[in-house]
């Protein structure tokens, strides 16, 4: 069964009372909330991801919901919570959508230890994985919401689990989060991909979430071996290009971007310098997602590059 076979009155229902539990790759988490917007956007942006048992396992407990104060009779909040506990101050009150999100980034980051974790959009074509780290505001989620319309294989937007046995990405397909501008740039290129509203005035500026291609979530079971490591950077007007990152650089930009490197200790770096090993390694600096989709077509299909 996937969320989009359960009919809104049911889905609301499991919502509110034992939780919904949600496969995302290989994660499960059961996810409680009375709040609307929140089952507007699970039932829009995870139409097409497993539903498990409501018995079975789930490695995360978190809702979303009005916090448990006075507070939430004077100014309309929502609150993330983890196994009953509130890690974060909680947000205004038309936020509950983002705040899942986050709080679910924050649940894998956190706790995925069997994973090696990396900040960065991955994306896959032919079997190669596409590894986009870098920080927020450089263009990633941007970039990787146009290449996932344009033929790539989307196995992440946020977080790479890099499986330290086999140095195969595992997939973990979620909402695409995008803000402030790069709202309306997705738009304008992938016509076709579906927005939850767009949230003002968040601590991101205007957010607003891309429901992942189907196709992604259905073949969340296939994990991708890295080919490529690229570090984005969007700069107003500029041509498309690349440029030819050393490994030692990239080896170093990929520890900055790591969640729990130091959590592996030797074996992390095993890990990153085998990835680092087997990959092409560059800068890509863009302004225009139509000039950056021709670029790494050209990429995917030259493997000289």
């Amino acid at each position: 069964m996937i969320v989009a076979d359960l009919p809104p009155a049911l889905l609301t229902r499991r919502l509110n009372r034992g939780g919904l539990r949600l496969r995302t790759g290989p994660v499960v988490t059961s996810v409680r909330s009375s709040l609307a917007s929140v089952a507007r956007g699970i039932a829009l942006h995870y139409a097409a991801h497993p539903v498990e048992s409501a018995d079975g396992f789930a490695d995360f407990h978190v809702s979303v919901e009005r916090p448990r104060t006075l507070r939430r009779w004077i100014n309309r909040q929502v609150e993330f919570r983890f196994d009953g506990h509130a890690p974060f101050t909680p947000l205004p009150g038309d936020q509950g959508f983002p705040m899942l999100e986050w709080g679910l980034n924050w649940c894998v980051s956190s706790h995925c230890h069997q994973y090696l974790i990396l900040h960065a959009a991955v994306l896959e074509r032919g079997g190669r994985a596409l590894i986009l780290p870098a920080p927020s505001g450089s263009g990633k989620s941007s970039l990787a919401a146009g290449l996932a319309f344009r033929g790539w294989r989307l196995l992440s937007d946020e977080l790479a689990l890099i499986d330290l046995a086999t140095g195969a990405i595992v997939a973990l397909p979620r909402p695409i989060s995008l803000k402030n501008a790069s709202i309306a740039a997705v738009r304008a290129f992938a016509p076709q991909a579906e927005f939850s509203p767009v949230v003002h005035e968040t601590v991101k500026g205007d957010v607003a979430h891309v429901k992942p291609p189907a196709d992604a979530v259905r073949r969340a079971d296939e994990h991708a071996m890295p080919a490529w490591v690229v570090l984005p950077r969007y700069v107003a007007g500029a041509e498309a290009n690349f440029t030819r990152l050393s490994k030692a650089r990239t080896f170093m930009q990929l520890v900055d971007n790591a969640f729990n490197y130091n959590v592996h200790g030797r074996r992390g770096f095993s890990a990153l310098a085998a990835l680092i090993d087997r990959v092409d390694c560059h800068e890509f600096s863009y302004s225009r997602l139509a000039d950056a989709a021709a670029l790494f077509e050209r990429l995917a299909t030259n493997p000289n590059r």
